[in-house]
C-alpha cells in the first residue's frame, strides 16, 4: 500500500479524555490500519485537513449534561454525512451522539461498571457475524444511559440489565457500543472492531513499517535544505537511536549527533554507550561533559515538574551551544535539532477536554514536549513522534539498528531525576542508586528474564530507616525496585518475580551498596501510577 493509500484509509480517533483512547489507537494499528488520535473538540477545518474514512468518539469521564462537558466541533455531523465518513461512539461518545441528534441521555437508575454480558438483538449491522440472542462478556464504565434514540438509530444490544448497549443507524453510517472493545476485558472486542472497519467501512488493511519509513525519509529531505545542517540528541535508547539512524538515512554526513553526559546518567552508561556508538552504529558522535552544568542548576529542587523543565532547558542550551560551534567550524550554522519523542510522550503532555485546555490528561512533562523553552534556536525534527515504542523498534530493526540497541529497556530523558525524589544532589544519592540499580538490572539478565520485562529500575527512597548490620543499628536508605510489563508503555502491569529471586536480590543489594539497608518492591500498575516515580 503506497502513501496514498494509507492516508485514504485513516481511522481518525477523537478523545475525549478516556484513559483507554490511546488502546483503540493500538488495537487499529494492530490490524494493519493507520490510526491517529486527536483532541476531540479540535476544530472542523482540523480534522477534515487528516482526511479521516472512519473517525470513533473515545469514551471520557464527562457527563453530557455537564456544562463543560467536550463535545465535537459545530458542522460535525452535517461534515462526515455530505463525506460519507463512518463514526463510532464508544462510551462517552455513544453518549454524545445519541444527545447531539435529539435522542435522552439520563443518569442510570443502574449504572454499570466493570464486567456485564450484553445480548445482541438484532443481527446485521455491528453484530453481522452474530445471531440475535448470541451473548458476549464486554467491560462497561458508565453511570449514564440513552434511554431514547434519535430519529433513524436503532437497538442492537443490551446488557443484562436492559441498558442500551449497542446502537446504529446505517444509512448515515453513525454507530456506537456503550462498552468499550478495545480493553482485554471485552474478549470479543477485536471481533467487533474488526467486523467494523472491514466489512462495514469497507477499510483496506496495508499500512506496514515500511510506509512509515518510506514516508518519513520523504518527510525529512523535503524540510531539510539540501545544504542544511540538523543536530541529533542522542542518549544511548531505543528512540534517539532509531531516530538518529533515520535522519542519517536521509541526510547523510550532514548529521551531527551529541551525546550529553548530565551526571544524571546509569552506571557506565558514558563510557558504555559511547564505545556502541561507534563500534556498531558507525556514527560520529561528540560527548559533552555536562555534569556540573546540571547538578548545579538542580541543587535544592525538589519538585518534579521544575526538575523536569531545568533539565529540558539545559539541554537545549547545550545544543544551542554546540550549534554555535558547529558553525564555527562548517562556517553554516545548522537548522534543525533530532529528538525520539514518541506518541505517548505527545499524548501525556497533553491536557485532558473540558478543561479548559486540550486533549487528554496532563500525566507529567516530558524533556522532549513540556520543557522546551519558547525562544528555542533550533527547529524541532520529530520524526517518531506518530508512533508507540514497539513499532519504534520494528522500524529499527528494518532499518538495520543493532538487536542489542532494540531490547533495552526504556531510559527516561531526565534520567535519574525522576528516580531520585526531591533534591537529587543532596549527599551521594546518585551514585547509591547507580550501584543499586546496575545489581538489579545485572540480575534480571543473569536470570534470563530482562526481554520479557518492558522496563526495570531502582528508585532512591530519600527517607532513613532502621536496620540493623554487623550487629549495629543503622540509620540507611531504602530502595525500591521497580519492573513493568507492557505493549507499548501507555498501560503496564507489575512482573511477578520468583520469591528466592527476591531474596537473594534484597541481600545482595544490602551487602554491597553502603548507605542501604531496606528493599522494597513496586506492585502498582499503570494506572493507577506511572511507569516512573516523577
Amino acid at each position: 500500500m503506497d502513501a496514498q493509500d494509507v492516508k485514504s484509509n485513516v481511522v481518525l480517533i477523537l478523545d475525549f479524555g478516556s484513559q483507554y483512547t490511546h488502546l483503540i489507537t493500538r488495537r487499529i494499528r494492530a490490524l494493519n490500519v493507520f490510526s491517529l488520535c486527536v483532541n476531540g473538540t479540535s476544530s472542523l477545518k482540523s480534522i477534515a485537513d487528516l482526511n479521516p474514512r472512519v473517525i470513533i468518539l473515545s469514551g471520557g469521564p464527562h457527563s453530557v449534561h455537564a456544562p463543560d462537558a467536550p463535545c465535537f466541533p459545530p458542522g460535525f455531523i452535517e461534515y462526515v454525512e455530505a463525506n460519507k465518513v463512518h463514526v463510532l461512539g464508544i462510551c462517552y461518545g455513544l453518549q454524545l451522539l445519541v444527545q447531539q441528534l435529539g435522542g435522552e441521555v439520563r443518569v442510570g437508575e443502574k449504572q454499570e461498571y466493570g464486567r456485564m454480558e450484553i445480548a445482541v438483538e438484532k443481527s446485521g449491522g455491528l453484530f453481522g457475524y452474530k445471531n440475535v440472542g448470541d451473548k458476549q462478556t464486554v467491560w462497561m464504565s458508565h453511570g449514564d444511559e440513552a434511554v431514547k434514540l434519535p430519529e433513524g438509530f436503532e437497538i442492537v444490544a443490551r446488557s443484562k440489565q436492559g441498558i442500551v448497549a449497542a446502537v446504529e443507524n446505517p444509512t448515515k453510517r453513525l454507530y456506537g457500543l456503550q462498552y468499550h472493545p478495545e480493553v482485554t476485558h471485552s474478549p470479543e472486542g477485536m471481533e467487533t472492531l474488526k467486523y467494523f472497519l472491514f466489512d462495514i467501512c469497507g477499510i483496506t488493511a496495508g499500512w506496514k513499517m515500511q510506509d512509515v519509513l518510506d514516508e518519513e525519509l520523504k518527510v525529512i529531505t523535503s524540510t531539510v535544505g539540501p545544504t542544511d545542517h540538523v543536530i541529533c540528541a542522542l542518549s544511548g535508547g531505543v528512540d534517539s537511536t532509531v531516530a538518529a539512524t533515520l535522519v542519517h538515512k536521509a541526510i547523510g554526513d550532514r548529521l551531527h549527533c551529541v551525546f550529553v553526559d548530565n551526571g544524571l546518567l546509569r552506571w557506565q552508561e558514558r563510557e558504555r554507550v559511547m564505545q556502541t556508538f561507534e563500534s556498531d552504529l558507525h556514527l560520529p558522535v561528540t560527548c559533552v561533559d555536562a555534569v556540573d552544568q546540571f547538578l548545579s542548576k538542580l541543587k535544592g529542587v525538589t519538585e518534579p515538574e521544575k526538575k523536569r523543565k531545568i533539565i529540558g532547558n539545559e539541554f537545549i542550551n547545550i545544543f544551542d551551544a554546540f550549534a554555535h560551534d558547529l558553525e564555527q567550524k562548517l562556517g553554516t550554522k545548522p537548522a534543525y535539532l533530532v529528538q525520539g519523542t514518541l506518541y505517548p510522550d505527545v499524548i501525556e503532555s497533553c491536557p485532558p477536554p473540558g478543561s479548559g485546555r486540550t486533549h487528554s490528561h496532563t500525566i507529567k512533562s516530558h524533556h522532549n514536549v513540556g520543557g522546551l523553552p519558547k525562544d528555542m534556536k533550533l527547529k524541532l525534527i520529530e520524526p517518531l513522534k506518530l508512533l508507540f515504542k514497539d513499532e519504534v523498534r520494528e522500524l529499527g530493526k528494518i532499518m538495520g539498528v543493532p538487536p542489542a540497541f532494540l531490547k533495552r529497556h526504556p531510559f527516561p530523558g531526565p534520567g535519574l531525576a525522576v528516580r531520585v525524589p526531591g533534591d537529587v544532589t543532596l549527599e551521594n544519592r546518585l551514585d547509591i542508586l547507580r550501584r543499586a540499580d546496575e545489581i538489579f538490572i545485572q540480575a534480571i539478565k543473569d536470570a534470563g528474564i530482562y526481554d520479557a520485562i518492558w522496563q526495570a529500575f531502582a528508585v532512591f527512597m530519600p527517607v532513613l530507616t532502621v536496620g540493623v548490620q554487623g550487629d549495629q543499628r543503622t540509620h540507611s536508605y531504602a530502595i525500591t525496585l521497580r519492573a513493568v510489563t507492557s505493549q507499548d508503555g501507555m498501560t503496564a502491569d507489575w512482573y511477578y518475580f520468583d520469591h528466592k529471586f527476591l531474596a537473594d536480590l534484597s541481600t545482595k543489594i544490602c551487602n554491597e551498596v553502603p548507605g542501604v539497608n531496606r528493599v522494597l518492591l513496586d506492585i502498582t500498575s499503570k494506572p493507577p501510577s506511572t511507569i516512573e516515580w516523577e
